[in-house]
């Protein structure tokens, strides 16, 4: 009998790196599945409710566990980021905490050609 082992962190390498105040380029790192309070916490600050795009940074620095040799990640660091790896973090969020729809390689039953077809969420 095997047991079900849920995997709660995942590895990522930034396509690009952060660049820490000393000049030193972090680029590996992990990030956690989201709970309930890392979605729910960061609606009541401020900046989120002045600004909703700040959301992502607060998730992402309440997610990311690791990130080079950095002490800890904080929201500070996330917006220090470079777009690309900003980009790269808000997918491997999504995909990891089950909010990406999934793709499925499928063939058309009258022509026959094969395409991608989008698996909407559930509720989505």
């Amino acid at each position: 009998m095997t047991a079900d082992v849920l995997v709660t962190e995942v590895p990522f390498e930034l396509p690009k790196g952060y660049v820490d105040a000393g000049g030193t380029l972090h680029r590996s790192g992990s990030m956690r599945l989201a709970t309930a309070a890392d979605e729910i916490y960061p609606l009541r600050d401020p900046r989120v409710q002045n600004w909703p795009a700040y959301l992502i940074v607060l998730l992402l620095a309440r997610v990311i566990t690791r990130l080079g040799s950095l002490p800890e990640v904080n929201a500070g660091v996330v917006e220090g980021l470079f777009s690309e790896d900003l980009a790269h973090l808000q997918d491997l969020y999504n995909r990891i905490n089950g909010l990406t729809p999934q793709v499925l390689a499928v063939v058309c039953p009258h022509c026959h050609e094969p395409h991608e077809v989008e698996v909407p969420l559930l509720g989505g």
